[in-house]
């Protein structure tokens, strides 16, 4: 399996500071970081380490969904997936990922309510990103459009 590279130039201290992060091996763009923009209620302009992580858990989430869903026997037509990364104090000092939330409604045929409430726990339990996140409490909202 390949190995996925980023990229981040820092600039100064990080009360005042700027990077940039660049999406080195699919060579998509480069963006901004700074602290005060990823502590802020508004993003600026700028990505943050937790939008990052958020990109990549909703697109394992849905490509492992899908495999699941295909495997039962049902055809995964449409998915939308949501992540949302918090991130807040952490007690023993600085800052962590406080929690995701995963929500999912599928667009599904072939799968009933039930056997996709449980394919969507599986897909969370499954993925590698959530395997990688282990230490984030994850919690996941399912439905069926």
């Amino acid at each position: 399996m390949p190995t996925r590279t980023a990229r981040t130039a820092w600039n100064g201290p990080l009360a005042t500071g700027v990077g940039h992060v660049e999406l080195t091996s699919s060579k998509v763009g480069t963006y901004e970081v700074s602290f005060p923009k990823r502590a802020a209620d508004e993003a600026g302009g700028a990505t943050s380490p937790e939008e990052l992580v958020a990109a990549a858990h909703s697109a394992c989430y849905a490509m492992s969904l899908s495999n699941l869903i295909t495997e039962a026997g049902g055809s995964p037509d449409s998915l939308e997936v949501t992540a949302d990364v918090t991130l807040g104090a952490d007690p023993a000092g600085g800052f962590k990922l406080t929690g995701i939330t995963l929500t999912v409604v599928g667009e599904v045929e072939g799968v009933d309510e039930p056997q996709f409430l449980d394919l969507a726990a599986q897909a969370k339990a499954g993925c590698p990103i959530s395997k990688a996140l282990t230490g984030v409490d994850i919690t996941l909202n399912a439905s069926l459009a």
